[in-house]
């Protein structure tokens, strides 16, 4: 099992512990829809955050923050967020066009993709997350009278608990290919618990299969507690997401998957900055420097090497 997977310092619902960082993205991918340069649409997000007490005065668009782009968290990091929304998107609709048709989606927060993304007929998206985190975005779609556009499978589990016994039971297919996202999550695991969690997803995964995860790179986050884009998110909305984090030595994991076959490739966020004309770049003590976006493939001997991400 997964041992700290979500720490929760609240109720079971989004209002607790991790769960307000699953708002934190929402308002970020919400401030990205409205952007004239947009890199992601997320119609849904600014409902999400708007439905929650918690959230009270968050920006839901740039122009509502006073210092607009210069501010640090809702500038520069909600634009990460914003790029990385893009990028994962693109993978995962990549993946789909290759054949799988089975997406995974582990913590899933108040992610909409099931809504939100053109899926290709016969796809289903599995939600593995808090049955409070998944309540609350069920009560927040349904009010908006939203339908999903794939076969949507919520499946209610805590991360510390037997969440393969609950995905098989909703119906997931270890025979069938499957593309997994594990999107801002790995860093709130202990090495153990990430190990664990990819050695699960190794053995759940057919040829054929994808995998996306984001990790940090940095031995010792505290030494960027002074950072911009920490202290400003505790001192604007009072999450200090370096206590969420697991601050132990990170296993190799894009390493232990090239290992067991799969063609991987590792990523700075910077590098899709690059490609799309916008986002985030390289600052003095950036608290981005150390994040890698992973993308693994798991394909069948002799096969052609994926196309580039």
């Amino acid at each position: 099992m997964v041992g700290t997977a979500h720490r929760n310092t609240g109720t079971d619902g989004v209002e607790g512990g991790v769960g307000m960082t699953a708002l934190l993205v929402a308002a970020a991918r919400a401030i990205e829809t409205h952007r004239h340069d947009s890199l992601a649409r997320d119609d849904f997000a600014e409902h999400f955050v708007l439905a929650a007490p918690a959230a009270a005065g968050w920006p839901v668009r740039i122009h509502q923050v006073p210092d607009g782009d210069t501010n640090p968290l809702w500038g520069r990091f909600a634009r990460y967020f914003g790029l990385r929304t893009r990028v994962l998107d693109d993978f995962l609709l990549r993946s789909v066009g290759d054949g799988a048709r089975q997406v995974v989606l582990l913590g899933a927060g108040l992610d909409s993709r099931a809504y939100r993304l053109d899926w290709p007929e016969g796809c289903a998206v599995y939600e593995v997350d808090r049955a409070g985190v998944l309540d609350f975005k069920e009560r927040v779609l349904t009010g908006l009278d939203a339908a999903p556009r794939a076969r949507r499978v919520p499946v209610p589990v805590d991360l510390r608990a037997d969440w393969v016994t609950a995905l098989t039971g909703a119906g997931f297919d270890p025979a069938a290919p499957s593309v997994w996202l594990a999107e801002g999550l790995l860093f709130y695991l202990t090495s153990a618990a990430e190990t664990f969690l990819i050695d699960t997803v190794d053995r759940l995964s057919a040829e054929g299969s994808a995998l996306a995860f984001e990790v940090k790179l940095e031995k010792n986050l505290l030494d960027y507690r002074d950072s911009p884009i920490y202290t400003e998110t505790t001192r604007q909305i009072g999450i200090d997401l370096l206590t969420l984090f697991d601050l132990g030595a990170r296993p190799d994991s894009a390493g232990s998957l090239a290992g067991r076959g799969w063609t991987t490739s590792v990523h700075t966020p910077f590098e899709f900055t690059r490609r799309h004309g916008r986002g985030p770049l390289p600052e003095r003590h950036d608290a981005l420097g150390g994040n890698r976006w992973v993308f693994a493939a798991k394909r069948p001997v002799n096969a052609p090497e994926p196309a580039r991400v």
